[in-house]
């Protein structure tokens, strides 16, 4: 039987330095169940708020509409399980209600509960809110966004478990509304938004 020795840096495998999530210079948040229970200063500037006041509130205050809250956490809770990190693009808002796209990056701790322990990074992105995105619907706004990573109609409809044939119809919408001619000038009206 092996003997109890406590840990020392001679028997400690892991010697990576370790970092608080306040050290680091990128908006980030540790969450329970989609609700926010740590956050570093950039990450509550992003936003607008001081951080005390972030603490023990609900993701579902960043969001323009509860649908878009709703809508997202279904989206990941299909995507983020095992341990395994998602990322997305979405529209979110500061506590002046003023709207932006951001990138968020999240990896779960829990493989069968992805949301009960998860570390996400936020990033704005330099990409206007206008007024055909307003005007579009949830279920839009997740189409383009998977549209924008490059994705295929089958790779969206399985991601977002829908039919093939949904997809090309949510897309051909999409193209209408924004003038595309085809999927290049789609992505492209995404990521200039003019």
């Amino acid at each position: 039987m092996a003997e109890d020795r406590p840990i020392t840096e001679t028997t400690r495998k892991d010697t990576s330095p370790r970092f608080s999530l306040h050290e680091l210079p990128v908006p980030m948040v540790y969450a329970t169940h989609r609700i926010i229970r740590d956050c570093n200063a950039p990450f509550a500037e992003l936003f607008g708020y001081r951080q005390p006041d972030l603490v023990g509130q609900s993701f579902a205050i960043l969001y323009p509409k509860i649908s878009d809250f709703i809508r997202t956490g279904k989206m990941w809770r299909e995507h983020l399980p095992g341990s395994r990190s998602y990322y997305d693009e979405r529209i979110m808002m500061t506590l002046t209600g003023q709207r932006f796209w951001c990138q968020v990056t999240g990896r779960s701790f829990q493989h069968d509960d992805p949301f009960a322990h998860a570390l996400y990074c936020f990033q704005r992105l330099n990409r206007p809110v206008n007024a055909h995105q307003l005007s579009l619907t949830g279920r839009q706004y997740q189409i383009l966004t998977l549209v924008s990573q490059g994705k295929t109609n089958g790779e969206i409809a399985a991601e977002l478990k829908l039919s093939r044939r949904t997809v090309e119809s949510h897309r051909a919408r999409l193209m209408k509304i924004t003038g595309s001619m085809n999927s290049a000038q789609l992505m492209s009206w995404f990521v200039q938004q003019s």
